[in-house]
Formats: C-alpha cells, structure tokens, sequence
C-alpha cells in the first residue's frame, strides 16, 4: 500500500522537483501551496514528468496560515508523513519587510504542526537552510557547528528547528529530520520545470542566468579581493535533484528508523568560486558573461562548504551532480522557459513564496 505524503510549498523551486521524484518512487502525493504561485502549470508538467505515476498527485490552493483549511485537508485525508518546503526566502526582502517572514515563516509552520498533532501525523521532514551557520569561522560546516543567524530569513530557519526539537523533546512519538540546504542550482534534466524568475534573483545563478539571456548587461561580482584560489567568494552549489532525492532518503530513514530529532546537511561537500561557477555556465550556454568587479558587501563569508559525512553515512545519500551538470541542465530550463512559468508580462508581478 503507497504511503501518503504532503509536500507543502509544493509548486515551488525545491518543492516541484521533490515531488517529481516522489511520485517516481511510487509515493501518493499530495501538495499544497499558496495561491497566487504557478501551481497547475507546475503541477501539470510535474505529473508528465513521472508518467504513470502522475495519477497519484492532488494539489490545493491553500495558505498555512489558514488553519481552517489545513484542519479540512487532513480530516479528510490521511497523511503519514509531511515534507515542508514552503516559506518565503528572500534575504534581502526578509530584512526589509522581517514581519512578514515571521507572519508567514514561523506562524504557517506553528500551524501545521499544531494540525499534525491533532491527526496524530508526526514524521516531518523540514527544510531548513545553512544560512543558520551564519559566517563560520572553518569549513567545512557540520552539523554541530554553532548556530548564528544573521538576518530575518535565516533566524526563522532556525526559530522553526528550535520549534522542532522542543516538540520532540516534549514528544518523543515524533521523528523529524531536518535539512540544511546549501546552494541548489539547476533543473529537471527535461528543462520541464526549474526555478521560476521573480523580479530581481536573490541568488547567483538566477543573475548568471538572466545575463546569458540578455535580459541584463553584465554580472556584478561583490569582491574580487578573497584569500582563495582566484579571489572571489566560495559556496557549496547542490543540484536541485540531488537535493530532491535528499528529501527522499530523509523520509526513507523516518520510516525505517527509531530517528528523534536529527539534522542534515544537504550540499555537494565542494567548495565553487564565483569565477568557476562563472566559466562552467559559459561553457553550458555557448555566451561569454560580461563582469563588473565591485567590492565585498557587508556581511558576506569568503567560503562556506558544507560537510556531507553525516548524509553519506546515516541516510546514504551522497550529491551526484557536478557543477558543470547543473549549469547544464539550468541553461537547458532557461532556454526553453526564459520568463519561467509566467509570460513576459507576469513574470515580475508572481511573488516566489516556496522553497
């Protein structure tokens, strides 16, 4: 009998991709986001994507805050576990706009715990995000490095882990995992669904991305003056299906396992300068990038990595990807959905609200 799965923020970035290998992995699918996101495009070319198994996907319109509704969907449905991508994840909105963040962030996630509780549902995997590491002091990050949120987004991660462990604490019929994403970069391998363009990108590659497209002259690059190989910043870029599948050996592992409470870090292990990212998109694209050398922003990290030892070793997972199959594969989605889901005229009006 297929095990029943809700994916919130569903029709988003991370989310869709999930839900894509979940299906694959014959999983009942059931997802929900809120409205104003692309949801039945997204899900549409979701379901052709795992074929057969499409047919085992549902998706509703719905706000966590709307705590009503939530309590409607798992009265009428019985779910076994939770996989919760949603929120929104913009740093620079976040600190511009911090209640927002905490209205939707942490109160939608409040809520649907409380609603998983009341229908006995307790294997969660959460998305959390490895800017609660803040600006670590030696890479590669481990789990048990210190917490040091930095901005709005990044203390609602960690409020939302803090929330996680005190419910099992309290709880111990709970098992929740939580993941820590580094970078995830890239798209379906089909170029069916990727990461859809709001506005001004809050990440790296989307700005790569719309400079190859010539919907922007040049790339800035924010410090040109790093103690690394080539001077610039150094992150820990995922493949977007790598992370999916992370998503599935964490849920694998609450099933087969006496897990409490435990957390993972989910990025490739490797370290990419912004030059190196740089070149491999250029390569992808057959463009040369245009660049602008500024200097560092306040607050950046010269390199942040992350360790995947305990990924590797307890869900037995490891990234597949390389930085040349993500930029591959991104190129291939941009290419072919240059203004994402939305036509040229919305897509600057549609709000990203889901990991």
């Amino acid at each position: 009998m297929s095990r029943s799965i809700l994916v919130t923020g569903g029709a988003g970035y991370v989310g869709s991709h999930t839900v894509v290998q979940l299906l694959l992995g014959r999983f009942k699918v059931v997802v929900i986001d809120i409205p104003n996101s692309p949801l039945e495009i997204v899900l549409k070319r979701v379901a052709k994507l795992a074929g057969e198994f499409g047919k085992n996907l549902a998706f509703y319109q719905m706000d966590l805050r709307d705590k009503p509704a939530l309590e409607k969907l798992f009265a009428c449905t019985s779910f076994d576990a939770v996989i919760h991508t949603a929120g929104l994840k913009a740093v620079r909105e976040s600190v511009k706009n911090p209640l927002l963040y905490y209205n939707n962030n942490v109160i939608g996630t409040i809520n649907l715990l409380e609603v998983m509780v009341s229908h006995g549902c307790k294997k969660l995997v959460f998305s959390s995000s490895a800017t609660v590491y803040g600006w670590p002091k030696e890479v590669p990050c481990t789990e048990d490095f210190p917490l040091c949120a930095a901005n709005p987004y990044a203390r609602t991660k960690l409020f939302m882990e803090e929330v996680c462990r005190d419910i099992y604490s309290s709880d111990s019929e709970w098992k929740i995992i939580i993941l820590r994403y580094f970078n995830p970069v890239g798209a379906h391998p089909s170029g069916s669904i990727g990461e859809n363009p709001s506005g001004t990108p809050n990440n790296l590659v989307p700005f790569i991305q719309q400079v190859a497209l010539g919907r922007r002259p040049e790339l800035t690059v924010f410090g040109s003056d790093y103690s690394t190989k080539d001077r610039t910043g150094v992150r820990d870029y995922i493949h977007v299906v790598d992370l999916a599948n992370g998503h599935l050996a964490a849920l694998r592992k609450l099933f087969d396992s006496n897990i409490g409470c435990e957390v993972y870090n989910l990025g490739s292990g490797k370290g990419t300068s912004v030059l190196e990212l740089v070149s491999a998109f250029e390569k992808a694209c057959g463009k040369k990038i245009p660049l602008l050398m500024a200097g560092r922003r306040p607050g950046d990290a010269e390199i942040v990595y992350a360790s995947t030892d305990k990924a590797e070793r307890e869900l037995n997972w490891k990234a597949e990807y390389g930085i040349e199959e993500m930029c591959r594969d991104q190129w291939n989605w941009a290419s072919k959905n240059p203004f994402g889901y939305g036509s040229p005229d919305h897509s600057t009006s549609q709000k990203t609200s889901s990991s």
